[in-house]
């Protein structure tokens, strides 16, 4: 709406709003603090805020939050926050007691039974250091910072009425200490605790003792930097000992743990001369057919042993039974491992040495072999396959070899023949003579079938009477096969 100015000039007007400027602030004031727009039931443009009030039900008015809920909800929200403050101190305040244990231990270790506890006194504190770096590794970080290892380093060899309680928590202690630990395996070798623990092999130690220096060896042995070491230090006659329970301190879990130390030492290269030195090849070779673990942990070593060096590969060549021993861990089809690991020893051995090939051949690796290159897993049919093809070119050399000598002795009575005969006798005395190497080969290749019929029957556990025995029913069996059905 407008209103005309009544001072204006002659025909002129001028346009003025109803509303003044207070009046629009007024309204605007009113709208945001009602929360309704301009305009109701009534005249006027709108109605104030007190005056509506009056036309709305109870019910719909918003009751007023008391200031006392809120309140409420802040002092729940803090109430965590002071409890993680009340739990945050409790375990500081555990970790100073524990932090306080953990000193006097070692203290008392350090003491040297100067304290008045004597050799008990730290013997307990071996026996808490065993205890407590069992389980955490903080412990074991803690108690090597508070320098516990060089106390417990000399209690190793220490003499007197107690010597071996003191000896067996020293390095029960020092075990715990060095498991999931490479900077205390390190800080125990440096000590000089490999010399200590040979000082004690050698002395004729008890079952206990041993047992427990092969499971530090164990331990140490893991730490790459410590391998060459341990190697050099005399150890791996010992651990060879331990590990074929010649001794009769040597326990079960002893030779478990040496063979494992063992393994262990075998992946350094500058190893292996110590190892062999010790006559650990003819002892895998023995291991080899015992409980699946430990064939496969010995099949681990042999093939570190063979890739090392030539003194290894020619060690287990010569060691006792050891062709027939790896072909017969071919035919461990519910252990792929080991199928794999004496696969692997036998390409090597058939590499490099004729004699090892022609012991292979003998031993009969070439129908294990084919079986393997079919149900083996990818990397046992991988070495299968290449073995089969180095034993495949001797043969084929050595049938070269032979088809050579008889052409020599033959050659010369046909070119005699040729001069004086006709050309059909001729004919007939060639076809005689390719006839007779036929034949040989013929021979040569029924016999290789019965041989390995009777092989295949025996390991299916079949009746014997099953295997042809005769060639009329070799004949019989074969009569569809060729020799190019085979993969080679």
């Amino acid at each position: 709406m407008v209103a005309r100015c009544a001072h204006a000039d002659a025909g002129v007007f001028r346009i003025w709003p109803i509303f003044s400027a207070a009046a629009l602030r007024r309204k605007v004031l009113e709208v945001l603090t009602c929360g309704g727009g301009a305009g109701g039931g009534d005249g006027g443009g709108g109605s104030s805020c007190r005056g509506r009030t009056a036309y709305r039900s109870p019910q719909r008015m918003p009751r007023p939050r008391p200031r006392s809920d809120r309140l409420a909800e802040l002092l729940r929200a803090e109430e965590p926050s002071e409890c993680s403050d009340e739990a945050e101190a409790d375990a500081v305040a555990r970790k100073v007691e524990a932090f306080e244990e953990l000193k006097g231990v070692v203290g008392a270790l350090q003491d040297g039974g100067e304290g008045g506890g004597g050799c008990m006194s730290r013997v307990e504190a071996a026996k808490a250091v065993r205890r407590k770096a069992k389980d955490d590794a903080g412990a074991r970080e803690m108690v090597a910072m508070l320098g516990a290892i060089p106390p417990l380093v000399a209690m190793v060899d220490e003499g007197g009425d107690a010597a071996e309680d003191i000896t067996t928590a020293a390095l029960y202690a020092l075990l715990n200490l060095g498991i999931g630990n490479d900077t205390n395996k390190a800080a125990i070798v440096q000590a000089g605790a490999v010399h200590k623990m040979l000082r004690i092999a050698e002395g004729g130690a008890s079952g206990a003792l041993t047992e427990a220096v092969v499971a530090n060896f164990l331990c140490l042995s893991a730490l790459d930097a410590n391998k060459p070491v341990i190697g050099a230090s005399g150890a791996a006659p010992f651990l060879v000992r331990a590990f074929q329970a010649a001794e009769c301190c040597s326990t079960e879990q002893a030779r478990h743990d040496a063979l494992r130390a063992l393994l262990n030492l075998s992946i350094a290269p500058a190893n292996a001369p110590h190892l062999l030195a010790a006559g650990l090849a003819p002892a895998l070779v023995a291991a080899v057919g015992d409980a699946a673990p430990v064939t496969d942990r010995a099949l681990a070593v042999l093939c570190n042993l063979v890739a090392a060096c030539p003194e290894g590969r020619r060690a287990v060549s010569r060691a006792p039974d050891a062709v027939p021993s790896l072909v017969d861990a071919l035919n461990w089809t519910d252990e792929p491992g080991c199928q794999e690991k004496a696969a692997y020893v036998l390409m090597v051995l058939a590499h490099r040495s004729y004699g090892d090939r022609a012991a292979m051949v003998e031993a009969g690796a070439s129908s294990a072999l084919l079986e393997l290159t079919l149900v083996g897993t990818a990397l046992a049919q991988k070495r299968a396959s290449r073995i089969l093809e180095i034993l495949r070119a001797d043969k084929g050399k050595q049938v070269a070899d032979d088809a050579s000598g008889v052409v020599a002795t033959v050659s010369a009575p046909q070119e005699r023949r040729c001069r004086g005969e006709e050309e059909s006798v001729d004919g007939e005395f060639a076809d005689a003579g390719m006839s007779a190497e036929k034949r040989a080969v013929r021979q040569l290749v029924q016999q290789s079938l019965q041989s390995n019929m009777r092989r295949i029957v025996r390991r299916a556990r079949l009746p014997q009477d099953f295997a042809p025995a005769s060639t009329e029913s070799l004949k019989a069996l074969t009569a569809s096969s060729t020799s190019k059905s085979l993969p080679f």
